[in-house]
């Protein structure tokens, strides 16, 4: 009988920690001047690299026109998974979330949250957002990261972002993607806050999105993608002892006209096997929408459209099934990213490219400056496509088989890192779902 497996140990500092001690405007300082090569380049690829050197050059220039204490505020909010989580560690801190050395140890079991976890953000992830940031000084304005434990609920997240815009006290703008959006939300439901003059919201769940769904039952693509790499865990074990533990999931657990007719915060309405939500946690996620401010004049959103997306699920006794149609970016249904009483504007791009898509990103500046663009297609586009389903089993055996990450080369590191939560060609497994056949691992 085989021995109890050796305990996940911490990896040696990687370049994921020591980025961890970086603020954005070093790495702009570093791309300005062409240093640091060989960290920038394990960090972001050479071709990511060329194109962050150029806009460095421009974010400095503009600069020099133009002093910070003259530039307009601009917060920048990441989505779920978009800030570093670690623990202190001497001089360079141990960087869980994201440092794929941690992942393949097994050491994704540490992001738990737990009443008193050793955890907290460090600083947002730039592989993401430092694009976005260097485009907004380029435009005069001074970006600030609101990096943030994105395993806690909504509220606690918007409680700790008005705290920073009160200690700013800065009139600003907002710039939130997918999870942040809510923050946001929450944040301006507080009072005693500076002004806030336009808020842009990137692909955010108003009405959540089933992601969180499968998250939760370890169907997901970002979920069965870090099991791949995890050698001591499956997804379905990532699941029920990680995943379920994270507030901010049940908060973006669909609700109001998305959910029907099912409501999702009622352990009733889940299968019987598992990995299965905690009740408690349930609950207490119960009534989110009361604690977020309403759309108003301020806000515009900006919702990803053609990339098959899930907008409903039927429950069946031991497992969901999910329709999918080409309504959203992957993520999240194009009905969840619209909010009442604001502007939407739509783009054919996935959810996690959303802050670094150049079209995108020169609305966000429009939007920022005057309230609207000619960037992106404005309104809900009329047709709506053909959808298919596919089950829990069915993406059970998408995405299964192990990852050998040392065997890797850099470039192909770097793709699997960018498709992180990409699900893969869905209409091709729901083809071979329907035909009995197994799917092919999407992720080889």
């Amino acid at each position: 009988m085989p021995g109890k497996p050796p305990p996940a140990t911490a990896a040696a500092v990687t370049p994921y920690d020591r980025a961890a001690l970086l603020e954005p405007a070093q790495l702009e300082a570093w791309f300005a001047a062409d240093q640091q090569r060989p960290l920038l380049h394990s960090l972001f690829g050479p071709a990511t690299c060329a194109e962050l050197r150029r806009l460095a050059r421009a974010a400095q220039a503009s600069r020099r026109r133009r002093p910070p204490s003259n530039r307009p505020r601009a917060w920048v909010l990441p989505g779920i998974l978009g800030t570093r989580l670690g623990r202190r560690r001497g001089q360079v801190p141990d960087v869980l979330w994201f440092d794929p050395d941690d992942l393949v140890a097994g050491r994704a079991t540490l992001l738990r949250q737990q009443p008193r976890d050793r955890l907290y953000a460090m600083g947002v992830i730039d592989q993401s957002y430092l694009k976005l940031w260097l485009r907004l000084v380029a435009a005069g304005f001074e970006p600030e990261y609101f990096g943030y434990d994105w395993r806690r609920s909504v509220a606690a997240n918007g409680a700790a972002f008005a705290s920073r815009l009160r200690a700013d006290a800065r009139p600003a703008t907002i710039v939130a993607h997918s999870l942040g959006g809510l923050v946001a939300r929450a944040a301006l439901r507080r009072t005693r806050l500076p002004p806030i003059e336009r808020i842009v919201l990137l692909g955010t769940p108003n009405l959540g999105s089933y992601a969180a769904v499968q998250a939760m039952r370890g169907s997901y693509a970002a979920v069965r993608r870090i099991a791949m790499l995890d050698r001591r865990h499956d997804a379905l074990t990532l699941s029920r002892d990680v995943f379920t533990s994270f507030d901010s999931l049940y908060d973006l657990l669909p609700r109001g006209a998305l959910a029907i007719p099912r409501d999702y915060h009622d352990p009733a309405s889940w299968p019987t096997q598992a990995p299965r939500p905690d009740p408690a946690r349930l609950a207490a996620a119960r009534g989110l929408a009361a604690r977020l401010v309403d759309g108003d004049a301020r806000f515009v959103c900006i919702a990803g459209i053609g990339t098959p997306t899930v907008v409903g699920a039927s429950l069946r006794p031991r497992e969901f099934s999910y329709r999918y149609r080409r309504d959203g970016d992957g993520t999240v249904p194009l009905d969840s990213a619209r909010l009442d009483g604001t502007a939407l504007y739509v783009a054919p791009i996935t959810h996690g490219l959303l802050p670094r898509d150049d079209r995108v990103i020169d609305a966000v500046i429009d939007l920022l400056r005057n309230g609207r663009t000619d960037h992106l297609q404005q309104g809900r586009p009329r047709a709506r496509s053909a959808g298919f389903t596919l089950r829990d089993r069915d993406l059970y055996t998408t995405l299964a088989d192990k990852l050998d990450w040392s065997a890797l080369e850099p470039p192909a590191r770097l793709e699997f890192i960018e498709k992180l939560s990409d699900p893969g060609p869905l209409e091709r497994m729901a083809g071979v779902a329907r035909s009995g056949r197994r799917p092919q691992d999407s992720g080889r």
